[in-house]
């Protein structure tokens, strides 16, 4: 009976196969191959990842001289030699200051000595630098960097016109003995910056923008259309830190019904990240909506095919498929639908980063009821105790017989949520009595606790947890044990 079942179920699996290739040809083969080629052409010519990199090497040759010029400067023999000569001559220096800013364009050059604290300008000496005055703060705190950092990039108002807002270049200067002595350094204007930027996304027509290390916008062109920083902008809040926290990596996120797609990467010289967003074309969009439209219609075929299989097969069918996922005694999902579940779940917690626990439960003394009681009431501790769990169940949650008392429960929560519905399960089955010929039988179970850790396989997460059930075991039973990576 069972082959004969199974034989129909063959051949009805054929005839569907062969329905469904052939709706999906006629209604979508022809669609689908524009639709396949116009995506491949847009991947080959305007790979993301590729103009990211061309933006990068212009701006190693456009933003990264500013840091050249400024180390120049804190090398020089001359402004060093100024220097521990006691600053004579300030004209000298503001001279040399006015040469650097027209040889190279910059809106701005300076020094800030140590010794005097005077700041020296290509327009003369501006000021004293003190540490009372919040506006001189920026001076400090370069003089404070790590021996690893020389030199810091900063968004300020020019000390010089403080109308202009400047990007500044400061750079530590050394004596020859390795002496700090001051701070110099150059700026450009936060305009310019931003008409490079704006540059780059009229070439290559994507959205253009930095950001620090604590993701804040440092600098963006009239095509940024997010927050101050990245924790802030929709969509972009759940990849901040993913962004973050590594040199380069490509990522998308859904904004206004589109797909953006975004490819990050730290630029070391300026500790921010450059950023290149891509939305996705509104040919492409139309291409995918015939695509779709198409396969939609395959699957009005489809479910008409399904319908009639539904007719043939009925209740049999329904019947085979619940005697293949479930144990037979106490109609939890057995090894193998667990299996296939536990891989989807493992995919789905490294891919969302989101929490996933089991619970790995075992009744105590089983043997012991078996032997004074027979297997038949063992056989009704075990479906008590799986209708006690399956009754807490969530949606997305399963329960596997793992073994002949043990239970295994997936569920989506992390360790302390996980621990705390262990032991309200252990109080649950505890309470519940079972009576046999005037004698009360207690229910105790024994509960191992692990949390998937990223990167872990599904055998070492098991093992976690069957070792946190030993230890629950061995410490007296009858409660619940965390296994911590």
């Amino acid at each position: 009976m069972g082959n004969s079942v199974w034989n129909e179920k063959r051949r009805f699996i054929w005839l569907l196969t062969l329905l469904l290739v052939t709706a999906f040809l006629a209604t979508s083969g022809i669609s689908y191959k524009v639709a396949h080629d116009s995506l491949s052409q847009q991947v080959e010519q305007n790979t993301l990842p590729l103009t990211s990199d061309n933006i990068y090497s212009e701006i190693q040759q456009d933003l990264l001289r500013p840091i050249f010029i400024s180390s120049l400067m804190a090398q020089d023999t001359f402004v060093r030699d100024w220097t521990l000569a006691r600053e004579q001559d300030p004209d000298k220096l503001v001279r040399y200051l006015k040469e650097i800013q027209e040889r190279y364009g910059t809106v701005t050059s300076f020094f800030v000595s140590e010794a005097s604290r005077n700041y020296y300008h290509s327009s003369g000496i501006l000021k004293k630098i003190q540490d009372t005055n919040p506006q001189d703060a920026w001076y400090f705190r370069v003089r404070s960097l790590p021996e690893s950092e020389p030199y810091e990039i900063n968004i300020d108002a020019d000390t010089a016109d403080r109308s202009k807002t400047t990007v500044f270049v400061n750079y530590k200067v050394f004596d020859f003995e390795g002496r700090f002595i001051g701070v110099t350094g150059v700026g450009l204007a936060v305009e310019k910056v931003k008409a490079l930027i704006e540059l780059y996304q009229q070439r290559y027509n994507r959205v253009v923008y930095f950001c620090d290390r604590e993701g804040d916008i440092t600098l963006s062109g009239p095509g940024y259309r997010g927050q101050a920083s990245l924790q802030h902008t929709y969509g972009l809040d759940k990849l901040a830190t993913r962004i973050l926290t590594s040199p380069s990596g490509n990522f998308s996120y859904e904004r206004e019904g589109k797909t953006v797609y975004l490819n990050s990467r730290l630029v070391p010289e300026f500790k921010w990240f450059l950023i290149v967003e891509q939305e996705e074309s509104q040919g492409e969009q139309e291409l995918l909506n015939t695509f779709w439209g198409n396969m939609g219609l395959s699957l009005v075929v489809t479910l008409g095919i399904l319908l009639i299989a539904n007719m043939t097969l009925g209740r049999y069918q329904r019947r085979l498929e619940h005697m293949a996922s479930t144990d037979k005694l106490t109609g939890t999902a057995n090894r193998q639908v667990f299996e296939e579940y536990f891989d989807q779940a493992l995919l789905q917690a490294k891919a969302n980063s989101s929490a996933l626990s089991i619970l790995l439960l075992d009744i105590d003394h089983f043997k012991q009821i078996n032997d004074t009681h027979g297997h038949s009431m063992g056989d009704l501790v075990l479906k008590t105790v799986a209708s006690l769990i399956q009754d807490t169940l969530l949606d997305d949650e399963i329960l596997c017989r793992w073994g002949g008392e043990e239970f295994l429960l997936l569920t989506h929560q992390d360790m302390v949520q996980a621990s705390e519905r262990a032991e309200l399960l252990r109080e649950r089955i505890a309470n519940r009595r079972l009576k046999v010929n005037g004698h009360d039988i207690d229910i105790r179970v024994s509960i191992g606790v692990a949390q998937f850790e990223y990167q872990e396989s599904a055998d070492n997460l098991i093992k976690r947890a069957d070792i946190a059930l030993y230890q629950a075991k061995d410490s007296g039973r009858d409660r619940v044990v965390l296994n911590h990576p």
